[in-house]
């Protein structure tokens, strides 16, 4: 029985191939088994970090589950972090996710993010400052590109569901499960957003904290509608804007694809200026209406007909570079700018 999965999701996963993201813990055990109740394939991946004594049965539970159902495994071993642990363990995780759906095929990634997940992500960026796309957080379904240029679905198909409500699924059938202590160590700040703020007051309040994220949802959605992508060759991105106040929330967007995240000065010189470079790594220019992030080009030298062909199309001068260096044509440019 899929009593989880809503109707639109269930169609989508029922088309192509999904590669789930597994850890053997509470959230990824109930979705492995939910999945298999609603007779949609699927493979998995597990990484193992190698930070508890437990990781290994971990893994080894992992592999029996892969084996008894018919699913294929993928197993790696992460390298040791040292400090910002949380930061480069999730960019090692998602590298390797990546890297399974460009070589296998596939073309979703399913996580198992849930309610008491989401409501820590609004917590962890409203102390920051946060704006409604940031708040809204989780997205049910966003496309990703790999950096080969695969376009893939991330979907989280429980984010409408309390982890109680996962864990007392996996209990009334019997399922088992693996508890990582790591989530109830203080030093890690989701975790500290988790015990004190998030649990409680997903445990007294949990359907209306559900209503206000997706109210938020929505107003996330009409931003987005005030923007769209003209061009993407998955390193350079074009976004033609029907209001340049929101030029930082179309950054921000096209950066996040692009695996970088803004931080919120960042965003605001977005609004401040209409030609940057972010993280010194892309160059972010605004020219009528269009926003052009690319990466940014240092110590090469333009011709100047390069650079006069770029002006009369309007392409400002950082892009300039990028084109050159890769060798595309300005008027290639040109006709998207001018459909």
């Amino acid at each position: 029985m899929a009593r989880f999965l809503t109707e639109d999701i269930e169609i989508l996963l029922r088309e192509g191939r999904n590669l789930l993201a597994f850890s053997a813990g509470v959230d990824s055990s109930a979705l492995f088994h939910i999945l298999l109740e609603a007779g949609i394939d699927f493979d998995m991946a597990f990484v193992n970090y190698g930070l508890r004594q437990q990781a290994k049965e971990e893994e080894e539970y992992a592999k029996r589950l892969a084996r008894s159902h018919g699913k294929k495994l993928y197993c790696t071993n992460a390298p040791r972090f040292g400090s910002n642990f949380e930061a480069k363990a999730g960019r090692f995780r998602y590298n390797f996710f990546e890297e399974l759906i460009e070589s296998h095929g596939y073309d979703r990634l399913l996580t198992a993010h849930q309610l008491n997940d989401r409501l820590e992500w609004f917590f962890m960026r409203m102390v920051r400052g946060a704006g409604t796309v940031e708040l809204a957080g989780m997205a049910q379904s966003d496309e990703r590109i790999t950096k080969s240029g695969r376009r893939y679905l991330r979907v989280k198909p429980l984010l409408r569901y309390e982890k109680r409500e996962l864990l007392d699924y996996l209990e009334e059938r019997g399922y088992s499960y693996y508890i990582d202590e790591s989530n109830f160590c203080d030093s890690y700040e989701r975790n500290r957003f988790r015990e004190r703020y998030g649990n409680p007051l997903i445990e007294e309040y949990g359907e209306g904290i559900l209503r206000t994220l997706e109210y938020l949802d929505r107003d996330r959605k009409l931003i987005r509608s005030l923007y769209s992508d003209i061009y993407d060759n998955t390193e350079m991105k074009i976004v033609f804007m029907k209001e340049e106040t929101i030029a930082d929330r179309a950054c921000d967007d096209a950066l996040k694809r692009s695996g970088y995240l803004m931080s919120m000065a960042e965003r605001e010189e977005v609004l401040r200026k209409e030609s940057l470079v972010v993280g010194r790594r892309w160059s972010v220019e605004r020219r009528g209406g269009y926003l052009f992030v690319a990466p940014y080009i240092q110590g090469l030298e333009v011709p100047k007909d390069f650079r006069e062909r770029c002006r009369i199309l309007a392409i400002p001068p950082k892009t300039r570079k990028y084109l050159y260096a890769r060798g595309i044509e300005p008027e290639s440019i040109g006709r998207i700018l001018n459909r």
